[in-house]
């Protein structure tokens, strides 16, 4: 997504128009209820040039936009999160480097208390994996019982079709949450 930022309307759009088909066909489906995105950078700690295009995008959803220590929200519309840089490890260290700081004592520490520390609050249903079938870490914590779809394309080749297919796979599986 560095590479082509403008990209991340288009699957924002696609996604609000194949959540509106679904809802239409089944009105006891929501549909898709939010995005997250993950861009991977090489510098995780530099203000990244393209925030303008993110910053657009308010027209279209509410972006809870996460970089370096930064955390912004602006908009209306679908939540989509966009998280630039931060991996899974680093979220989690920071985590508990949070309940060091907050004198959490370590008999206390549990995966409720984990997860109250953790940057993303979110637990995503379907995680599409991106530029072939290796893994990132990011929501790795969160993301443990997602189904994962993989796609040989980067985000910036992705088309609409793609993103069909991603979901059509994801509603012919029989989810069984670690079991």
């Amino acid at each position: 997504m560095e590479n082509d930022p403008k990209h991340i309307r288009h699957i924002i759009s696609w996604c609000l128009e194949i959540s509106e088909k679904v809802r239409r066909k089944d009105p006891q489906n929501i549909g898709i209820s939010e995005i997250i995105i993950h861009i991977s950078t090489q510098r995780p700690y530099t203000k990244p040039q393209y925030l303008s295009y993110i910053y657009e995008l308010s027209d279209l959803a509410t972006v809870h936009l996460h970089y370096d220590d930064t955390s912004e929200t602006f908009g209306t519309g679908i939540s989509v999160t966009i998280a630039i840089g931060k991996s899974g490890r680093e979220e989690i260290s920071d985590a508990i480097q949070s309940m060091a700081d907050n004198n959490v004592a370590p008999e206390d520490v549990t995966t409720e208390v984990l997860e109250k520390y953790l940057t993303f609050s979110h637990t995503p249903d379907c995680v599409i994996k991106t530029g072939g079938a290796h893994l990132v870490d990011f929501l790795i914590w969160q993301s443990v019982y997602s189904e994962l779809f993989f796609l040989d394309l980067n985000w910036e080749k992705i088309r609409k079709i793609d993103l069909i297919r991603a979901f059509r796979d994801y509603q012919s599986r029989n989810r069984r949450f670690g079991a």
